[in-house]
């Protein structure tokens, strides 16, 4: 029994002197992803896909406001019409259903590949950012907000990773004027 008291006694010591060590332990919850996807570089990004992707979108809208009017056309003319007019109509309406779909996988694949172009251009200042903020933190371990089901938002890191994000690149642009 004493000695069921005596081991009781050090597990109840051994658990406590951790609970005080990890007490001590800072901890950062960081989405790597949003804090550059916020930064001042990405808007610039953004910018810039919007003026490309312009015309593609312009052209895009008109597709679907004529795919739209041909479908009230339809709608209104259906029981007049000749099997002729609805074949021709229903070819017209694949026409621009696939002209449109066109558009939108060449815009999902353009935007797809600018997005990666971009993350993998912005690898080493997002981690230059991260480790000014964990430095100046004094973070003794980050982990990428998948890997935590649930944390308490004043963990969260990520809007100061994107404010350094973006004090670095402006500090960058200063330096090579």
């Amino acid at each position: 029994m004493r000695i069921l008291k005596g081991f009781i006694f050090i597990l109840g010591f051994v658990v406590l002197t951790q609970n005080s060590s990890a007490q001590d332990t800072k901890i950062g919850i960081l989405n790597a992803i949003q804090a550059l996807f916020n930064s001042d570089s990405a808007r610039v990004v953004q910018q810039e896909l919007e003026q490309e992707f312009s015309q593609d979108e312009q052209r895009a809208s008109e597709l679907t406001e004529e795919l739209t009017a041909l479908q009230e056309q339809y709608q209104q003319n259906e029981a007049v019409m000749s099997e002729e007019e609805v074949r021709r109509m229903n070819s017209d309406a694949q026409d621009l259903q696939v002209q449109l779909q066109l558009i939108q996988e060449r815009v999902q694949t353009a935007l797809q590949e600018k997005n990666q172009e971009f993350v993998q251009s912005m690898q080493e200042e997002l981690t230059q950012a991260v480790m000014d903020v964990v430095a100046e933190g004094g973070f003794d371990l980050i982990l990428n907000t998948e890997s935590a089901p649930y944390f308490a938002p004043v963990l969260d890191i990520t809007a100061r990773v994107t404010a350094k994000l973006n004090e670095n690149t402006q500090n960058r642009a200063n330096s090579d004027q």
